[in-house]
């Protein structure tokens, strides 16, 4: 599984970033975790407002901070 964080550097950015590492650790998912911050890039995946989250090219959340139990389902249901 390939997981993008998308997100200048903004605090929500940070936490949305390490909550995804730290769930995935949890979870014992196997995946890459990667972090996006060039902005043209992360236009690039028509999100409007940052934090987003990719998983497998898409993206399955934007705009803020999803809940623990949220961001576990997230990951589980692709």
């Amino acid at each position: 599984m390939e997981i993008k964080v998308l997100g200048t550097g903004c605090p929500k950015c940070k936490t949305l970033e390490k909550m995804t590492r730290d769930t995935v650790a949890e979870l014992g998912i196997e995946a890459s975790v990667t972090k996006e911050e060039d902005i043209m890039k992360i236009m690039e995946y028509g999100i409007m407002r940052t934090p987003g989250l990719v998983v497998d090219g898409k993206v399955v959340m934007s705009g803020r901070i999803p809940s623990v139990s949220e961001l576990k389902e997230l990951l589980t249901n692709k």
